[in-house]
């Protein structure tokens, strides 16, 4: 590879990066969009976060 290839490589590596702050930043400061009603999802607080997932009185341990 020569030199002028490997710094073209870098400054394309360093635009992307870049781009991707700039995104990264736009989306922090955009407003969340709500998130729809879950359907059918499990009564109380979420099992996932206590490590027990209770279906029609079956209870699983992950």
């Amino acid at each position: 590879m020569t030199k002028s290839r490997g710094q073209d490589i870098a400054r394309r590596i360093a635009e992307a990066g870049r781009r991707a702050l700039a995104e990264a930043e736009a989306r922090r400061q955009a407003p969340a969009a709500p998130l729809p009603p879950e359907l059918g999802g499990p009564k109380g607080p979420e099992p996932t976060r206590y490590g027990d997932w209770e279906r029609k009185g079956i209870v699983s341990d992950f």
